[in-house]
């Protein structure tokens, strides 16, 4: 119980786990392994790690989201950014913030693989975006994706397909 100036009030547990949304979602060769979603953290953020193999560029088109900005944390390897234009490296121990409405998409120019945290805020943005991305990305069996059905996905989850 927890005193407040009136009177007693019950304390509420709550039943925490590590990695309460651990998913993988595979989208070709890359790899998406959710952490935290928007139902873990009553909205606030989602979290996940990528993984990049070397030589590997991102298979949805560039894009922006007005909604949410999208934090990169470099664990291993560098993964190139390219931010309105703007090329920007990141490696182990770097963070760069993305904020709404800026065009971006990334690249793997090196040939070790790259793992990095994503964090959205707040959680616009969930597993279902990438499964459903995913089966585009899979049925193009390592060639381009359906740039319509992409554009139409990214939409949906409220993210804006930068003009080719």
């Amino acid at each position: 119980m927890a005193f407040t100036s009136g009177g007693y009030m019950a304390q509420q547990t709550i039943d925490l786990d590590i990695n309460p949304s651990e998913e993988a979602i595979r989208l070709g060769p890359l790899m998406v392994r959710f952490l935290i979603t928007g139902e873990n953290s009553n909205g606030t953020l989602a979290a996940f790690e990528v993984v990049v193999p070397g030589g590997q560029r991102l298979a949805a088109p560039a894009h922006s989201h007005d909604h949410y900005e999208e934090t990169i944390y470099g664990i291993e390897g560098v993964l190139t950014w390219t931010v309105d234009g703007k090329q920007i490296d990141v490696g182990p121990g770097q963070a760069l913030c993305i904020p709404r409405g800026a065009i971006h998409r990334f690249d793997n120019n090196g040939t070790q693989d790259v793992k990095a945290l994503c964090v959205i805020t707040p959680a616009a943005i969930g597993p279902q975006y990438f499964r459903e991305a995913a089966e585009v990305i899979n049925e193009a069996s390592g060639g381009p994706p359906d740039r319509v059905k992409m554009a139409e996905i990214m939409r949906r989850h409220g993210l804006t397909p930068a003009q080719a």
